[in-house]
């Protein structure tokens, strides 16, 4: 995310009013806890679904839960799906929902473990169909590498714990990324707030430096997909949170997306209204498009198409700042230690290049 006040400052555009437009709407997190298998399993699971809905109570955000309650007339399955409909008649705001337990895959269907039937990731993905709302979809299990395939789409990140449904093994994934939503060791750009990409990279840079301190084989390998192509992208793909490999057939990286959900936002994006966040998304969008088109481009006609974007930008920003009293000898929040505030280097480990559909070999981008 490009840093706001770094923005205003720099194109020394003046502070203005707030735009009058609606008040933000409120995000929701549904955690949902499988079949834990074994009371250790189970005792792990609360706890992860535990920091889940701290973190949303700390953000402002609705929760709910399923699984790690005493067992209904209603299996944990048809609970699932009765939320998400109601999920997809009522709110605007995000939607995160959060699958922590375990997998399967028998080299045609990746399910995840529910208490009672379990869900499968077409199932799931056929579900979804009717939510309108911007999803995040994170599958903590095992063998949930297929989930990206089949849930990819626009307005949707979805994160899974393994690359493939080949990594059966128990994964750690969900620990680390419930820890790192709401730690500010997370905040990689230094903004105030943790994004989902954010807490996607420190997990899985603390998964891989489980398995070096140990010294084990890796068995699992997160990725994250968010431009809706079904790829996915791994941690080791970035540096700081700009993605600076692609596949060497030239699909685009994720990320862009990702680093716009913000489960406990900083107060500036707390009091931004939803018109302005959408507007500063689309343009957040446009300039790492414009970003990726860079050598094709040429340097002339790449800087005249960003500059009014980047205007705009600060001119939003601007406006959203009054009263903050950022002078010519203040730092702009996200700024320290970085020119931009966003490309900061930190390599967060993890994963390999394979996603579920193979990508062929690959290339730094520009």
């Amino acid at each position: 995310m490009i840093p706001p006040a770094l923005l205003a400052f720099s194109l020394g555009i003046a502070l203005g009013p707030a735009p009058a437009d609606d008040e933000p709407t409120r995000p929701d997190v549904l955690v949902v806890v499988g079949a834990p298998g074994s009371p250790e399993y189970g005792e792990q699971f609360r706890s992860w679904a535990d920091r889940w809905a701290e973190a949303a109570s700390a953000g402002g955000a609705g929760s709910s839960r399923i699984g790690d309650d005493e067992p209904g007339a209603v299996p944990d399955r048809d609970r699932l799906r009765e939320a998400l409909d109601a999920a997809s008649a009522s709110g605007s705001g995000p939607l995160w929902l959060v699958f922590i337990g375990h997998g399967t895959y028998d080299g045609r269907a990746a399910k995840f473990n529910l208490r009672g039937p379990d869900v499968t990731a077409a199932e799931l993905a056929e579900w979804l169909g009717a939510v309108s709302r911007p999803l995040a979809v994170i599958n903590c299990s095992s063998s949930s590498g297929p989930f990206i395939n089949a849930l990819s789409g626009e307005d949707r990140v979805v994160i899974t714990a393994t690359r493939s449904g080949d990594e059966q093994n128990f994964s750690r994934f969900g620990g680390p990324l419930s820890e790192a939503i709401a730690d500010p060791d997370a905040d990689l750009d230094k903004d105030e707030q943790v994004s989902l990409l954010e807490a996607f990279l420190t997990a899985s840079g603390r998964v891989a430096e489980f398995y070096r301190t140990d010294a084990r084989l890796a068995t699992e390998h997160a990725l994250l997909d968010d431009n809706g192509d079904g790829r996915g992208t791994p941690a080791d793909w970035f540096r700081g949170v700009r993605a600076t490999r692609r596949a060497a057939d030239g699909a685009a990286a994720d990320g862009i997306r990702a680093h716009q959900f913000h489960l406990i936002p900083s107060d500036r994006e707390r009091s931004m209204p939803d018109a302005s966040r959408a507007r500063r998304d689309a343009i957040e969008e446009e300039l790492a498009a414009l970003r990726d088109q860079k050598e094709t481009l040429g340097e002339e006609a790449y800087y005249a198409r960003i500059e009014p974007l980047l205007i705009e930008l600060a001119r939003l920003y601007a406006s959203l700042e009054a009263g903050e009293g950022l002078g010519s000898g203040s730092e702009a929040p996200g700024t320290k230690g970085t020119a931009s505030g966003t490309d900061r280097d930190q390599g967060p480990g993890g994963g390999a290049s394979e996603t579920p559909s193979e990508r062929d070999g690959e290339e730094p981008i520009p």
